[in-house]
């Protein structure tokens, strides 16, 4: 049976903020300056944190569901929370810390599918990890995305492929990690350079529900040049067409909320609909999750697709729903 997916030593890139860091600064790709701590250097931690300006960035090094993650606005309460992370704040997860230099710009997902040595790269995606309007409050699974990106030029992908997706495929070979599937590189516009914030080794959620959209080519025959080891013969084409995608999400979500809530989703929802958390019961439709269900759309502009998929969220209905009026502004002109 074929697998499309990396071995578990491959997996350690996701797996371990710290290990991926290591890797990056082997390999020459770049990134953020970094510093990985323990409760043994915690000394050393602080010193670090005092070289670096606001905001300041800690990093669980294993993972914490999408939560281990905090960006502090002072020194004061970067010390504070190192120290509690240290302390187990996330479990094991937290043992170790990796504390960033903070990066300003916009941010950008871009996805590889690779067989160990060719690879291909995918439409990328802008996400919308926030739950409030303005990239406020608390982080989510994602609350929706755009494809394409406008600052993902040509140019400035030509060097997302020199200057990274090239030297991690070769990275990983080099080190001797088999690698087969899907890398995901979370990148940072920079001043018009690119750099990697962190690697997933999947798909990412809610970009899949755009760049699937926009994948023209049969996806079956791509993985089959993953486990073949023939990718280089297969052809990936795009939909030049933008997607854009909204989250339903259910009242309450990131923190508590209720399950089996009465759901409809109206004639008006045209495009595609991703279940992400329902359920039948007794017949009815219902809810059974935080993230509820994402609405996809293409247009003839990215302006058009998110009219469509702002629409076809209005036409979903429960009790509580809630979803951001603002995914692609940012990004889209009016």
């Amino acid at each position: 049976i074929p697998v499309i997916g990396p071995s578990k030593a491959g997996a350690v890139l996701e797996g371990s903020k710290e290990f991926a860091k290591g890797f990056m600064q082997r390999h020459n790709i770049p990134t953020a300056g970094y510093k990985s701590i323990t409760a043994a250097n915690l000394e050393e931690g602080l010193a670090f944190l005092e070289t670096l300006e606001a905001p300041y960035v800690l990093k669980a090094d294993g993972l914490c569901a999408g939560k281990g993650v905090l960006i502090l606005p002072t020194l004061e309460e970067a010390k504070k929370e190192l120290k509690e992370m240290l302390s187990g704040m996330f479990g094991d997860a937290s043992a170790t810390v990796v504390i960033e230099e903070f990066l300003s710009g916009i941010e950008c997902s871009v996805f590889v599918l690779t067989d160990g040595k060719n690879y291909k790269i995918l439409p990328e995606a802008k996400d919308y990890k926030r739950i409030g309007e303005g990239d406020t409050g608390l982080n989510t699974g994602g609350m929706g995305s755009v494809s394409p990106v406008p600052f993902a030029t040509k140019e400035w992908m030509q060097r997302v492929e020199d200057e990274i997706v090239r030297p991690t495929v070769e990275g990983l070979a080099a080190d001797g990690l088999d690698y087969r599937g899907f890398i995901f590189f979370g990148l940072i516009n920079c001043d018009g350079r690119p750099k990697v914030i962190e690697y997933n080794c999947r798909m990412g959620d809610p970009e899949t529900e755009t760049v699937m959209l926009r994948l023209k080519s049969d996806l079956v025959e791509l993985f089959e040049g993953v486990a073949q080891g023939d990718l280089d013969r297969r052809e990936v084409v795009f939909d030049e067409r933008p997607a854009v995608c909204v989250m339903c999400v259910s009242g309450g979500y990131p923190e508590a909320y209720r399950k089996n809530i009465p759901m409809t989703i109206g004639e008006q929802a045209d495009g595609v609909v991703f279940h992400a958390g329902t359920a039948l019961k007794d017949g009815q439709l219902v809810t059974a999750g935080g993230r509820v269900a994402a609405v996809s759309n293409y247009g003839a502009t990215a302006t058009e697709a998110l009219a469509k998929s702002m629409r076809g969220a209005e036409a979903i209905d429960f009790e509580g729903k809630y979803f951001r009026r603002d995914i692609g502004k940012d990004i889209i002109d009016p």
